[in-house]
């Protein structure tokens, strides 16, 4: 078996890009106004996360075991959801998400929520993540 890479990177159009967006921030909505309807909605009950800590631990599971807790009050959350990028080949898509904490987005992270287009609507399928400490040049920069 062999792979072919491309000598650069590569991107299309992405004519769904509103959709995909809208479902991404359906989950930046839902954390901050503490609204576990918003996070059922933009993820499939079957999607999973996968991050790292600040320290490099991993953590994986469910994100349907976490929408309650994520969508409880957050003690005041305030985070911005920055779009970094988002690609699309027909009905698979990824968005590149800095979730960033204010006033503090060093306390953030840096999403990757891969989607599908199930029966004509966008659902998150999985979302893996490391916390901004270790994001590089996606985390966001102090201003």
């Amino acid at each position: 078996m062999s792979t072919e890479a491309a000598t650069q990177n590569q991107t299309g159009p992405a004519p769904d890009r509103d959709e995909i967006v809208r479902v991404v921030q359906l989950y930046v909505d839902g954390f901050n106004e503490s609204d576990p309807g918003k996070l059922r909605e933009a993820f499939h009950p079957d999607a999973r996360i996968a991050y790292t800590n600040p320290d490099g631990t991993l953590e994986s599971g469910r994100i349907y075991d976490s929408v309650d807790e994520w969508g409880t009050d957050q003690d005041g959350a305030n985070i911005y959801g920055r779009i970094i990028s988002v690609t699309q080949a027909g009905d698979v898509a990824s968005v590149l998400l800095g979730f960033d904490y204010l006033p503090n987005p060093s306390d953030g992270w840096i999403d990757i929520h891969s989607l599908l287009k199930i029966e004509g609507t966008w659902k998150i399928m999985n979302k893996t993540a490391t916390h901004a400490s270790r994001g590089g040049w996606a985390a966001a920069q102090p201003s």
